[in-house]
């Protein structure tokens, strides 16, 4: 674990959680969905940003921000019966119709109050409450002197194949996998730098899938940092059973 005499850059938390989570096929979104870990029943953001907070205490993140739906109805029940609307670490900002949209809101009123050129951002998925403390120490530690930031990844396992038609319902062909990795979170830059990208590549009409895809398009070459593959993002039903199981594995 980082020691506090190891000079880290300020570096802001922004989890994105105004998505609507479609593939879960529930009646709200999958970040309010609940999960029993070791007795404890809670959302699955009330998981990660617990989980998030705890690392508080190693002056890493400056402080949490939380980007939601405008009026949540959700997000505003948890946050007055947890006290989040209490914790001056939190800031809440509203989301966007898209993910990316969200992130560049949360940068937009992180620039707006931080005033060190030399700040970071992380961004990490709030539907991945299974991240390790030790993942999040190799990140920081990886990127601690490489200005393009980086993003944790896990190396593509299995066979890839290139799906053709429309809907991909036969096999073009089989993609070398040797190269390959899974993009995972937190994905984590200087701030100005990954704003600055973020809205050029926007403004250009491009398509961010992810906070590096915003740093690339801009010509960086974001670190790929190896991560754990128990950091599953919950998308689909199955993963909130999995990512349960994970949580109740661990010591």
């Amino acid at each position: 674990m980082p020691t506090p005499d190891q000079q880290y850059p300020q570096t802001w938390l922004v989890l994105p959680a105004a998505g609507v989570g479609s593939r879960m096929q529930a009646d709200r979104p999958k970040q309010y969905l609940e999960m029993t870990v070791k007795g404890i029943t809670k959302t699955v953001i009330e998981f990660t940003l617990d989980h998030l907070l705890s690392y508080q205490t190693n002056h890493i993140f400056h402080k949490v921000v939380v980007v939601v739906t405008k009026g949540d109805p959700y997000w505003q029940d948890i946050s007055r019966a947890r006290g989040y609307d209490k914790d001056e670490r939190i800031i809440v900002v509203d989301g966007g119709s898209e993910r990316c949209y969200s992130v560049l809101n949360a940068l937009l009123a992180i620039s707006a109050v931080e005033s060190s050129k030399d700040a970071w951002v992380a961004v990490h998925d709030v539907a991945r409450p299974c991240l390790s403390y030790d993942d999040l120490d190799n990140l920081f530690s990886a990127l601690k002197n490489y200005s393009d930031g980086g993003i944790l990844a896990t190396p593509a396992r299995d066979t890839m194949k290139r799906g053709a038609l429309s809907d991909g319902s036969y096999i073009d062909h089989t993609v070398d996998r040797d190269q390959l990795w899974h993009a995972l979170t937190p994905q984590m830059f200087p701030l100005e730098s990954l704003l600055k990208n973020l809205q050029l590549a926007l403004s250009e009409s491009f398509e961010v899938t992810d906070e590096a895809s915003a740093m690339e398009f801009s010509g960086a070459k974001p670190k790929l940092v190896s991560g754990r593959s128990d950091n599953l993002k919950i998308t689909r039903p199955e993963d909130l059973k999995l990512a349960e199981f994970y949580l109740n594995s661990t010591s």
